[in-house]
């Protein structure tokens, strides 16, 4: 047998794993190292696959990860993405969308301090769903505006993907958060457009007469609530772009002034706060790692049975532009999407196709942005749908898993138009990064 046909077979073998329910951190690891005992004798095998868990779990850059779990936690429990959103309201309640738009900002604000699009929804489920619902907004739209707004937490940084994305691949991560920006912006404007649209062009979406009416000195008193996003927000932005700080630097700096804010803002609560976002930062970090070592274990396996060069041969015989590879790559995303969340997606993916794009000359920071970009769409996409499904464990009880994913099909809509500009101008992608000290 062929090593190409065992890594072929490996393939096969990993997604009937994951389609049987196994975890896929366990699923990876598992036939990686299978797959190495085939090619390469089980002493070999044990000798690379150790080695190898130990350099994925022991890598320096992985600090940043439970670091901007952490500081997510940390505003979700110190009620920072409540005020954010009650502020909000107050600038864009005066119009008909105009809490759907707060919604939306406020979920790229609170991404800008939590790095989790499924955390992002299910906060703001709790938080600003049954407010528009109670102001004359269906529940399909309230709800599709809560799961779709979280895809935009998982682009502006602290990004969680693109920090995995950085690890699996190479790239400078520091560079794929600021890379981020530009797309996440991108999005926030794109899915509050796909608001007003909706509500002008279907009035059954919003029922309501209610507008929150706030003079221009109740908006002003609402600033002080915006400032533990700008200053955390800025402490990442700024410190990695001037090159002040590395990205674990700047998770590191802005977790300790999170932990200021919280104790300035609820001093009485911080130590129950602070002690609870480390037991779930804990666990959230666990699993992620768990998937990291069994996708670099897989990554080894992939290396050996030389599919990536066959891939490679495959392409550049193909005879497709460099434009037409990524927008093929861009499809295959968007349909594994609907079966696969985002971390199992890049840990499966980016080991064979990243090699593949820097040898074409594909800018691999543009592609890695359209690829998290792609991936996020599966968040609200069936059946699999993770973010549809945390925005279902936040709802209230008369909202189904059908009506939330019927909201989301206008913003789905959306996020396809959103990679389109994204693939015709790329610079909105690579200006940040490229300015990157």
């Amino acid at each position: 047998m062929s090593t190409i046909v065992t890594g072929i077979i490996g393939i096969l073998f990993l997604l009937i794993l994951i389609l049987l329910g196994t975890h896929i951190g366990v699923a990876l690891g598992f036939t990686g190292f299978i797959g190495c005992v085939i090619l390469i004798g089980t002493e070999r095998a044990a000798s690379l696959t150790i080695s190898t868990i130990f350099s994925a779990i022991t890598n320096y850059t992985l600090v940043v990860i439970p670091l901007f779990i952490f500081m997510g936690l940390l505003a979700a429990g110190g009620g920072i993405s409540a005020k954010l959103y009650d502020s909000l309201t107050m600038w864009f309640g005066r119009l008909k969308s105009g809490l759907g738009v707060a919604t939306l900002f406020a979920c790229t604000a609170f991404g800008t301090v939590c790095g989790s699009g499924l955390a992002t929804a299910a906060a703001f489920s709790k938080i600003s769903a049954p407010e528009m619902r109670r102001h004359g907004y269906t529940k399909e739209l309230a709800y599709g505006i809560c799961a779709s707004g979280g895809a935009i937490g998982m682009l502006i940084p602290p990004s969680l993907l693109a920090v995995f994305y950085g690890i699996l691949s190479g790239l400078s991560v520091g560079k794929l958060l600021i890379g981020g920006v530009g797309a996440g912006i991108t999005m926030a404007l794109l899915y509050s457009l796909t608001v007003v649209i909706v509500i002008k062009i279907k009035p059954q979406s919003y029922t309501g007469s209610q507008i929150i009416k706030a003079s221009w000195k109740e908006r002003i008193a609402t600033l002080p609530s915006f400032w533990p996003v700008f200053l955390c927000g800025g402490v990442i932005f700024i410190g990695i772009f001037s090159g002040i700080f590395t990205p674990t630097e700047a998770a590191a700096v802005a977790s300790f002034v999170m932990i200021i804010i919280i104790t300035i803002i609820n001093p009485k609560k911080v130590f129950k706060i602070v002690l609870s976002a480390f037991k779930e930062t804990i666990t959230m970090s666990c699993m992620i790692f768990l998937v990291l070592a069994g996708a670099m274990v897989f990554s080894r396996f992939m290396v050996l049975t030389g599919i990536a060069d066959a891939i490679i041969n495959l392409i550049l015989s193909s005879g497709l532009s460099n434009m037409g590879i990524v927008i093929l790559f861009v499809i295959l995303y968007l349909a594994a999407g609907t079966l696969m969340e985002s971390i199992s997606m890049l840990s499966i993916t980016i080991p064979t196709l990243h090699p593949v794009i820097v040898s074409l000359g594909i800018n691999p920071i543009w592609f890695a942005i359209l690829v998290i970009a792609a991936t996020q769409i599966g968040l609200t996409t069936p059946p699999v749908g993770s973010g549809a499904y945390a925005t279902k464990g936040a709802a209230e009880a008369d909202v189904s898993i059908e009506d939330i994913f019927r909201g989301c099909i206008p913003f789905l809509i959306a996020a396809v138009f959103l990679l389109a500009l994204l693939i015709i101008f790329p610079s909105i992608i690579t200006f940040l990064p490229g300015l990157i000290r």
